[in-house]
């Protein structure tokens, strides 16, 4: 049997051969069709899709084979999960001693908890349970340790013809099944039931035996500042605390990525929520709008500000908070992810002429402010009068005069530009684009001899001019005073302590239009994922940058109104443009990000140039 699952297709397969459901010879068939195929596919699938076998008889299978299957296995044959996420999770539950794999999977995000209750109930007949709706029998609970139920996840639910009801987090662990059997008698009937309803179940239970769970944090205050302090130092960008039906689910964004933090009682929501609310000066009373504000936060020695954000859910408010760490140290321009040649020309023909417009462009967390921030450290001087208007100010910097936005009070971006234009400034830093005024205060201030810089929410370089061409400006005012636009992305970095060599699979060689020829002599790389990166294979993120410097012929193209299309043409036959594509794949081939975060994270309008050819045009 061992020899089947570990080299003739896997635990399912070996079952389907015992049933007599497959003779060895379509096995051995599959198989030599599974070798050959590009695509990474389980001998499994190949099964269905010969029509060897059908859905009906893989349960029928797994059904009469219970007790001798292994729930990881499992996932990756029925194509839940990759055979690498699967490694990745029991090499996290070996460093956590106590864990269940079922466990690891669902809190570190390799898999949703429905995902997994589905597989167990749908594909192996277990009962599915929900104990918290459906309440327990009081006389199978009256007497049974608590703590017993808790460490081997079950809870005894009802009796059906004299048999008992268990519900198990996981039925296929028999260690959990033993001891259940142990304390009920050996003739149960499995269940399956979520995690968290077994706890909610025991929880109650433990709160009617007046033995009530000790709790950490004693009071809202402990909860919110243990919360912060933990997205702090595991340097999140931002806090999702999120109601659900039945507790208090937090999140932290490292990296770009939300990761799980924990989960708290439900009945704790509502002292969450006040003391976040007095922090930040919101109402405490209103329950029915969305609200907004702002909290100071000191952590060992360092102010932190957060800006958070209420909204009203059907289950509570959802709240969520952007850490804005005002100490950041200000990147120098030469490091935030330009190539040699293209820094060059971004500080000769953009960044060090005395006027016209600079729109930095990315969606929300793409890395916009800190580009700006490198851009105004580089040309500031005693000799050049810089003022900025932004919501809120993230970075606090010497020499410059700098304006964060409070509607509160009425001081808007509009109110706020009225007066900035009047005070003498060489430099005006726009923190967004917003609106006509916000643009058309932008171009008239370039016209007058001023250097602006901006940012924008927009795709990409191109696709910035072309929104401003549709808000009601002249085009020919902003093909004569935007100079440059720069596109740019966040993406994960390879860890560099479980990094190991790969090759792009045959389907991303496809969507990059390459040959294996074509990438052989680069370095891709991937991490495997340790606890450095929190097993993800990923630590640190780098930027990703498309600059287009306006020329002739691109202005000429803005004015004849072309489309998006045609100007991305122009701009990379005429002006030396690398698409934010083109500079991610290298970044990739020099193995300091993945090509599946590439996938993931950049717009793809046209396919790339080789890898030597951007080499060359970035002069790295």
């Amino acid at each position: 049997m061992d020899h089947l699952q570990n080299h003739r297709g896997g635990e399912i397969v070996s079952c389907l051969l015992k049933e007599k459901l497959i003779s060895q010879e379509q096995l051995d068939y599959a198989l030599r069709i599974n070798s050959k195929l590009a695509l990474s596919k389980t001998v499994l699938a190949v099964l269905k899709d010969l029509g060897y076998v059908s859905d009906i008889g893989i349960k029928e299978a797994l059904r009469s084979n219970k007790t001798s299957l292994k729930v990881g296995d499992l996932l990756v044959e029925l194509e839940y999960l990759t055979r690498e996420k699967l490694n990745a999770a029991l090499t996290i539950q070996k460093s956590q001693p106590g864990k269940k794999l079922g466990e690891v999977l669902i809190e570190h995000g390799f898999l949703t908890e429905t995902a997994f209750l589905e597989m167990l109930s749908a594909q192996m007949g277990f009962i599915h349970l929900d104990p918290e709706l459906e309440g327990t029998d009081s006389g199978l609970t009256a007497n049974i340790p608590l703590k017993w139920c808790r460490k081997n996840r079950f809870i005894p639910v009802k009796k059906e013809d004299n048999l008992k009801v268990v519900a198990f987090a996981d039925p296929l662990n028999q260690e959990d099944v033993k001891a259940a059997k142990e304390l009920l008698g050996s003739e149960i009937i499995i269940g399956v039931a979520s995690h968290r309803s077994i706890v909610s179940v025991l929880d109650r239970l433990e709160r009617g035996l007046g033995r009530e769970r000790a709790v950490d944090e004693n009071s809202a205050q402990g909860i919110v500042d243990s919360i912060i302090s933990a997205a702090i130092e595991r340097n999140a960008s931002d806090i999702h605390m999120e109601p659900l039906k039945d507790r208090l689910h937090v999140r932290f964004r490292i990296d770009g990525i939300l990761l799980f933090y924990k989960d708290f009682s439900l009945s704790m929501m509502p002292m969450v929520t006040s003391r976040l609310k007095i922090m930040s000066n919101a109402d405490i009373t209103e329950k029915r709008r969305h609200q907004g504000g702002r909290i100071s936060f000191d952590f060992k020695g360092t102010t932190f500000d957060l800006r958070i954000s209420f909204l009203v859910t059907i289950y509570g408010e959802k709240i969520v908070m952007r850490i804005l760490n005002k100490m950041n140290q200000i990147i120098d321009i030469s490091q935030i992810g330009m190539q040699p040649r293209v820094l060059k020309r971004f500080l000769t023909d953009a960044l060090e002429v005395p006027s016209g417009v600079l729109i930095v462009t990315g969606p929300t967390g793409s890395g916009k402010t800190t580009t700006v921030y490198s851009c105004i450290n580089h040309i500031k001087s005693p000799q050049v009068s810089i003022i900025t208007a932004e919501e809120p100010v993230e970075y606090l910097m010497d020499g410059i005069a700098q304006c964060s936005i409070n509607p509160a009070i009425d001081m808007t971006y509009k109110e706020t530009l009225r007066h900035v234009v009047r005070q003498d400034p060489d430099v005006i830093v726009i923190g967004e684009i917003r609106d006509n005024y916000s643009a058309e205060v932008a171009v008239q201030a370039s016209l007058t001899g001023h250097k602006v810089l901006t940012t924008f929410h927009t795709e990409d370089s191109i696709n910035g001019l072309i929104r401003l061409m549709n808000m009601d400006i002249e085009v020919f005012l902003i093909s004569s005073t935007v100079v440059c636009v720069l596109a740019q992305r966040l993406l994960r970095t390879v860890c560099d302590h479980c990094a190991r060599p790969v090759r792009p699979t045959a389907q991303q060689l496809q969507v990059l239009g390459y040959t294996p020829a074509d990438v052989a002599p680069y370095e891709f790389r991937k991490g495997a994922g340790c606890p450095r990166c929190h097993h993800t294979g990923y630590k640190g993120r780098a930027a990703v940058i498309e600059m287009l410097i306006l020329n002739e012929h691109v202005r000429d193209a803005m004015i004849a109104r072309k489309s998006s299309y045609d100007i991305r043409k122009i701009s990379i036959q005429t002006s030396g443009l690398v698409t934010l594509f083109e500079d991610a794949v290298f970044k990739a081939a020099k193995g300091i990000t993945t090509i599946e975060e590439v996938f993931r994270c950049v717009p793809r309008q046209l396919l790339p140039r080789s890898i030597s050819e951007i080499k060359r045009l970035q002069g790295a």
